[in-house]
């Protein structure tokens, strides 16, 4: 076990392997001008194995590999492959847009993934080409079946509610938690990189819930701590489970059990930060790859202050640095 200096235990690492993605959603990513990492500046595969290596050592058993969109990075199944086989990791799970599922589950399946995260904002076909600026929905839900299929089960299909734009749709991703085993994660918007006006369209979990209600009482359901942000909840004889993830309006800090690895080898220790260590230079050693990311972890602060007075409701707005898809959510 491995603690931070707030006495939290870190134990998953989220790993982006690309900052490039397929889909150019409006709250990722901006409609023009960003800036993408060099391909000399990517970290290679075998680099990305090494700090795996190093941070099982440091009693990091969970990881989870992003973007951008990791499908689009050339044999990804094979950046898996080369470290499914570590002693203590516990899970191996990725988050994707589901774009190029349908003909990657089986590799990733085989290669040892153990679960997905599916990134859909809504069910509407026109909606869909809208927020992502040129994606085809039945991708999405083609690749989603193929992973069903594959045993890639459950997926969690993450909602980012975003007002004016997919709050007339919650009622129907939380009816697919009724008829399917899925887990639906209905998740605040946040002001990362340039979102423009994201209080206007922000919607609290609490409002949220409020509104899935409508279908029936919401029972909790069992949870393991440790296993994410999210708080489960179910409808009596659903299949599935809504999840509520709630980083602005009530902030989980005091159960963070996580660091980032961005594409371009930075450590990131709070989404919410733009405080980043650059691993590369430790990557010739073990010894000063588990230093880095020791350091790393004792860097976390307590929590973020996006929903404190002074940065969320009184106006001086956390900006980060980065657009999502460079750090990988």
């Amino acid at each position: 076990m491995y603690l931070d200096n707030h006495g939290r235990k870190i134990d998953y690492m989220r790993i982006s392997v690309t900052d490039r993605c397929n889909l150019r959603c409006f709250y990722c990513m901006p409609h023009q001008g960003i800036s993408k990492v060099s391909y000399t500046s990517i970290m290679k595969y075998e680099d990305i194995r090494k700090v795996i290596e190093a941070a099982v050592q440091l009693g990091i058993t969970k990881f989870r590999f992003t973007g951008g969109e990791p499908l689009v990075r050339k044999d990804f199944h094979k950046l898996i492959e080369l470290v499914n086989h570590f002693d203590n990791i516990q899970d191996i799970s990725l988050t994707t847009n589901g774009i190029l599922l349908k003909n990657q589950a089986a590799k990733l399946k085989e290669a040892g993934v153990n679960r997905l995260n599916v990134s859909l904002d809504t069910l509407n076909e026109e909606k869909f080409n809208n927020i992502t600026r040129g994606g085809n929905l039945s991708d999405v839900l083609y690749g989603i079946e193929e992973a069903t299929n594959q045993g890639l089960t459950p997926i969690k299909i993450n909602v980012v509610v975003i007002r004016g734009t997919n709050d007339d749709e919650i009622l129907d991703f939380a009816r697919m938690s009724i008829k399917q085993d899925v887990e639906i994660r209905f998740i605040e918007y946040m002001p990362i990189g340039n979102n423009d006006n994201w209080k206007s369209r922000f919607i609290g979990v609490d409002s949220i819930k409020q509104i899935c209600e409508k279908l029936g009482k919401l029972i909790p359901a069992e949870t393991v701590k440790g296993e994410g942000p999210a708080s489960y909840y179910r409808f009596k004889n659903s299949n599935g489970k809504l999840g509520f993830i709630s980083p602005v309006s009530d902030h989980f800090c005091s159960d963070c059990n996580r660091i980032r690895l961005t594409s371009d080898g930075k450590l990131k220790t709070c989404l919410f930060s733009d405080e980043e260590l650059d691993l590369k230079p430790a990557l010739k050693s073990q010894e000063d790859l588990m230093k880095v990311l020791n350091k790393a972890i004792k860097m976390k602060p307590e929590k973020h202050n996006i929903s404190s007075d002074k940065s969320w409701t009184f106006g001086n707005e956390y900006r980060s640095k980065r657009n999502m898809s460079q750090i990988g959510g």
